[in-house]
Formats: structure tokens, sequence, C-alpha cells
């Protein structure tokens, strides 16, 4: 039998070694960019321009503007223009957007929390609008949500684990153990800016989770909290939670409820963002 020499095997094992690190990256290239450990600069570009704009939710804040039980908020200024989810009502979220002067083709990426229907109704009507973007979508979601997203002509990104979606703009991946919820992460030069959906894995959790991702100060919590139906007691928790994490700035909203967003505006005074349908927050605004 012909043997190979010890300095054969060590090349051999070499190359399929390199051959399989080389495979695995190209791999998860493909599969869109699992963010393990931000290094990229935030980009000073645009930065003055980055803005949130509320285009649903059930709190009310512009005149001439619906509300009703859901959110939905529109995110630019960032590489990609984002749709953070999509209400519950499709012809209510066009109509904001519209007297917002939002145009549906202008979205590149749609990112849903969670699978409710406050934050997904609006979808279909949106995509039949624009059908030519990207929803990143917890991979727990139902196969036939799945299916109708694709048959209105977008398409679909699985999200499982945190994930990069452009730049400076990430996915905490989604969380939880009975609702499966994804939160989105923003990074400024002033700090993080996570923006939630529900909440339903627990608002400190998602803190704690974006904080874990990328190492950075938080600038603002935003969106629901899920706190409609919480005592005065857990509320106060989470606000004691969050001046730990040395949050900056809250903007409750949509299940967060009246007496949560009451004791949220005492206890941050001037840093308390007072959020509803057609609220505009600038990233320059925020000291």
């Amino acid at each position: 039998m012909r043997r190979i020499s010890a300095g054969i095997i060590v090349s051999l094992t070499a190359v399929v070694v390199l051959g399989a690190t080389v495979f695995l990256s190209t791999c998860a290239e493909r599969q869109g960019e699992t963010m393990n450990e931000e290094t990229e600069a935030v980009s000073k570009t645009g930065l003055k321009d980055r803005t949130i704009t509320i285009v649903y939710d059930n709190n009310p804040y512009k005149q001439g503007l619906e509300t009703a039980w859901g959110f939905s908020a529109f995110i630019a200024g960032a590489e990609k223009t984002i749709l953070f989810d999509s209400g519950g009502d499709g012809s209510l979220l066009l109509s904001n957007m519209e007297k917002l002067k939002i145009e549906a083709n202008s979205v590149d990426v749609v990112v849903l929390s969670h699978i409710h229907g406050d934050h997904t109704g609006g979808l279909v009507s949106f995509l039949k609008k624009n059908p030519d973007v990207a929803v990143y979508l917890p991979c727990s979601f139902p196969t036939k949500f799945k299916d109708k997203v694709q048959d209105n002509g977008a398409t679909v990104v699985e999200v499982d684990q945190p994930m990069k979606i452009c730049a400076n703009v990430h996915s905490t991946g989604q969380l939880g153990k009975w609702i499966k919820e994804q939160a989105l992460i923003i990074r400024t030069e002033k700090g993080l800016v996570v923006i939630t959906g529900c909440a339903h894995p627990g608002i400190v959790n998602i803190v704690n989770a974006a904080k874990d991702l990328v190492k950075e100060d938080i600038l603002l919590v935003m969106g629901g909290f899920h706190l409609e139906w919480a005592g005065k007691g857990k509320i106060e928790k989470v606000i004691s939670a969050f001046k730990q994490l040395h949050v900056r700035y809250v903007g409750p909203c949509h299940c967060t409820g009246e007496k949560a967003r009451s004791l949220f505006e005492k206890h941050f005074g001037r840093n308390y963002v007072n959020i509803g349908a057609g609220k505009v927050i600038t990233i320059a605004d925020l000291q």
C-alpha cells in the first residue's frame, strides 16, 4: 500500500481547512450578514437628515392623520430606507403615508417585528404599491404568510440570529419564548436607537440584547413597550432599569398605555419624546 508522507498530509489538511473556511464565509455573505461584533465606523454622511416618522399609531400627534391600534415607522437617512411594521390596516397606512408625503416606492426594506395583525395587517396593501422590497421577518412566521409576501413580488429574508440589514442598522434577531419578536437597532454618532413593535419578550430584555450586540450607549428607546396592562410597580421597575442602562431618551407609544407613558414622562422629563401618528424624530435634535 502506498504511503503518504506527513508533510503531504499537513498540506492537504491546510488546503481542506482553507477551502472550508472560504466556503463558509461565502455562504454567510450570501445568506445575509449575521452580526457578531460590529466594527464599522458610524457614517457621518446624512446624519443630520436621519429621521424616524411615525406613520401609524393609536396615539394622535399630527392633526389630519388617522389613528388606529397598531404601529409603523418610516426610517430615512440610513443606507436603505426602511418601513418598520405596517400597522393593522393597509388603506390607513397608505393614506397617512400620502399625507406625510412619503412615497411607497421610496422604501427599500420592510422589517416586521412580530406576527400580530396590528403590525403586519397593512403589508399586502403596501406591497401592491411597492413590491420591490426585501421583507425581514422572524423565521418563526407561518409559511403561508411568507408565501403571501413572495406571491406579492417581495423578497423574504428570514431572521433568526442578530443580522445586519444595512450599514449601521441591525436586527436583534428573534427574541422571546412564546411570541417571537425582533427589534431594530440603528447606530448613530450619539448612541443607539432601539425601535420595538410590542416588546413581547420584555422591553428591558430587548434593550439589554441591543446593548450586548452593539456595545454602545443607548440614545433612544421607542415604540411599543407592552405595559398597557402593567401595574405602577412593574412600570417603575422598567423605568429604573432604563436609568441603570443609561437610556437617555424614551419614546413609548402603541401598547405602552397612558399610565406608563405618564410615568415615563414624569421620570425622564425633557428627555421624554411624545410619540403619535405623524411625529417626526430627527436624530440631530436629540442632544
